[in-house]
């Protein structure tokens, strides 16, 4: 298996910034691998959000989470401030797949990168639905990699 490497900020177009807090470091001193997925998720739903894209709601189609993964190339401790990187790397008829980079203070390469793919679906079907003319066109605007 081919291990892939940090990613540099400059392949991101969109950044947002969380803070580390003191209940997400376990009993090895640095912050949990399951809070990583915690971050794309707020990355990702924060720039759907941002952009009037996502009506948790009252939204008539809306993303699932079909796939996830993270690797992981340093670890990242309390105090620290992450900023995550988000861009799309594939764009289908139901279905985005985004690219997310977490770094840590102020440093260029990537500590964490993960995929996170939404499908969308009817909301109360649950059938698979083409992406929204809106999204399509967002996505695309922060299309990399």
């Amino acid at each position: 298996m081919t291990r892939s490497r940090p990613r540099p900020r400059s392949d991101f177009h969109w950044f947002c910034q969380m803070n580390t807090q003191w209940k997400d470091i376990d009993i090895y001193g640095h912050v949990n691998n399951a809070v990583h997925y915690t971050w794309f998720d707020t990355a990702v739903n924060g720039w759907l959000i941002d952009r009037g894209l996502l009506d948790p709601v009252r939204g008539v189609a809306v993303g699932l989470v079909v796939r996830t993964s993270c690797e992981y190339f340093d670890e990242v401790v309390f105090p620290d401030l992450v900023t995550c990187g988000l861009c799309v790397s594939r764009v289908g008829t139901t279905s985005v797949t985004y690219e997310i980079s977490l770094f840590r203070n102020d440093r260029a390469q990537s500590f964490a990168h993960g995929t996170f793919v939404h499908a969308y679906v009817d909301r109360v079907t649950r059938r698979p639905v083409s992406l929204p003319d809106e999204l399509r066109q967002a996505v695309h605007q922060i299309q990399g990699l």
